[in-house]
């Protein structure tokens, strides 16, 4: 291990950065010192603006990635290297903010019924009645599952936060008929080890397939991935009359702000206000002429 990677290591450890949050910076890190073949100590931010633009336009990469690389980049220079770089040296790129997918409850009935098997489906019931994160499935434990409060203890969430999420009744009756097949030990959906079964985490890989193997056969073509059951939990959660500041503690929501997204997806909020169009008074679209030809003076 060399020496700024051990210092860049300690100062992540110091500030108790997530486990992944620490290999997704070190990868960073790794990267950008290979691009230039020196060490990070002897570069600067010229290099880092030349590096930005290689990876918009030789790697295709995207905003969010480039601007998790660059978070990367920042704290190695300002608290590693202790450098007094200004945030307009080392620029962020801005990330377009699109409004997350969300599947009716139709769909989400028919995604659950098109599972695989009674481990996917499970999972896919756990994510839509919970709001969790995919991470935060693989790492459940079985002794996470509180059925006398009928909760689900969420230990670590993102960010070191502990939480409780929703346990309910339809899906408890499955993870009964799940653990009666499975008899999972420690991880509540294990993984396995060489290809065998094994007591560890579940990969997030899993998780991925399950979904979209599901939303396949159930014929959805929006785009389905396990984060879609997590705003179409949130969003129902707000449609069913659940105010914002409850879905931001179930969702382990930081900043209320994050949460204020599934206002514009509601449609309980979106019909809440008439358009004004419904205010004025329009002549019947049936006396209206269909010829768009102007006529000749």
């Amino acid at each position: 291990m060399t020496r700024l990677r051990k210092l860049m290591l300690d100062e992540l450890q110091r500030r108790n950065y997530a486990k992944s949050t620490v290999r997704s910076y070190i990868h960073a890190i790794q990267d950008f010192a290979k691009y230039f073949g020196r060490s990070p100590e002897r570069l600067g931010p010229e290099h880092i603006r030349q590096y930005q633009v290689h990876l918009f336009q030789d790697c295709k990469l995207s905003p969010g990635t480039i601007q998790s690389r660059t978070s990367a980049l920042r704290f190695l220079f300002v608290k590693t290297l202790r450098r007094p770089y200004l945030p307009d040296d080392i620029p962020v790129p801005k990330r377009q903010r699109r409004m997350p997918t969300v599947l009716s409850q139709e769909e989400v009935e028919q995604l659950i019924a098109s599972a695989r098997n009674l481990m996917h489906r499970t999972m896919l019931m756990m994510l839509y009645a919970t709001g969790l994160r995919r991470a935060e499935l693989c790492h459940l434990k079985v002794s996470d599952i509180d059925s006398e409060r009928m909760v689900i203890h969420v230990r670590p969430g993102k960010g070191g936060r502990d939480r409780d999420v929703l346990l309910s009744p339809k899906l408890l009756e499955t993870l009964r008929e799940y653990w009666r097949w499975m008899k999972p030990k420690t991880y509540l959906f294990p993984g396995t080890v060489k290809g065998w079964r094994a007591d560890v985490p579940m990969t997030e890989k899993i998780v991925w397939t399950a979904v979209a193997e599901a939303a396949k056969r159930a014929g959805i073509a929006k785009r389905v991935s396990p984060h879609t059951l997590r705003h179409s939990f949130a969003t129902h959660m707000l449609e069913a009359g659940a105010d914002l500041r409850t879905i931001q503690v179930l969702l382990g929501h930081s900043k209320l702000d994050h949460t204020t997204v599934y206002l514009h997806l509601s449609r309980r909020h979106l019909q809440a206000v008439p358009s004004p169009l419904e205010a004025i008074e329009v002549s019947n679209p049936e006396a209206v002429k269909r010829s768009r030809r102007l006529k000749k003076r």
